[in-house]
């Protein structure tokens, strides 16, 4: 167990499955400043490591990965230190939508505003049974922004407007139906069914995975013609690894 930051653990087991658990902010985990750059600054040491395979990023408690922004310290701001702080929040979702390695989102109890954007820069949502979603910003007086722009492409342009102008929450199988979370576990079996996720992801190819997400990513940013063609080169400096050879023979061997 490594603490880099007193706003989050980090533990590794020997599959190279990393888990990155916020603490130390209240009981629904939320973010300010000082949380933002200390979980920013170790997921992007972290992203350093080729060795890591999965990471899962969870909250300390069971009511929250991260329950939202900090309103506290957002009350105090002025346009300049607002600008500031948001794109500090920014910076951390950017840090967890770039990280090299597939990132699972465990989500039980509450997330909420910011938290929401941190979950959707996640590549898999996995919701406890009595999660609860929701974008309430405008009721404080504040537009939803940064990565509540990557919540049209999860949900569609019609759920996002709900969530963002109603403010209203809503039940995580409510969130699976709409495709903002990827799964819900039953009562107690949460972190089975995140592990049931890392087995699936540890039985793929480490290299293809990480080329594999670098691709989805750029993707959102190309037009189809483009994203055809940029795929060509990934696809052959795949077979710059063993991996190819060695897991389509193991294929081949299983079909016999």
């Amino acid at each position: 167990m490594d603490m880099p930051d007193s706003h989050c653990r980090v533990s590794r087991d020997g599959r190279g499955v990393v888990r990155l658990t916020i603490c130390n902010a209240g009981a629904l985990n939320i973010l300010g400043s000082a949380a933002i750059v200390g979980i920013q600054t170790a997921l992007q040491s972290l992203a350093e490591d080729h060795g890591i395979r999965v990471l899962v990023l969870a909250g300390e408690s069971e009511k929250s990965m991260i329950g939202g922004a900090d309103i506290k310290e957002m009350a105090k701001l002025d346009q300049a230190s607002a600008e500031g702080f948001i794109s500090r929040l920014a910076g951390l979702c950017e840090a967890v939508r770039n990280f090299p390695a597939p990132v699972i989102a465990r989500m039980p109890g509450w997330c909420l505003g910011g938290g929401l954007e941190v979950a959707a820069a996640c590549d898999i949502r996995v919701a406890g049974h009595d999660a609860q979603f929701g974008m309430p910003e405008v009721r404080v007086g504040i537009p939803s922004v940064i990565h509540a722009a990557l919540l049209p492409r999860l949900i569609g342009w019609g759920r996002t407007r709900w969530l963002l102008m109603t403010a209203d929450t809503i039940d995580a199988p409510t969130a699976l139906a709409w495709g903002l979370v990827d799964a819900v576990a039953a009562e107690g079996e949460l972190d089975r069914a995140v592990e049931k996720v890392v087995e699936s992801l540890l039985a793929c190819g480490p290299e293809a995975l990480r080329s594999q997400k670098a691709l989805l990513r750029q993707w959102e940013d190309l037009p189809l013609k483009d994203a055809i063609e940029m795929s060509i080169g990934a696809f052959g400096r795949s077979f710059l690894t063993d991996e190819p050879k060695r897991l389509m023979q193991h294929f081949i061997d299983r079909k016999r």
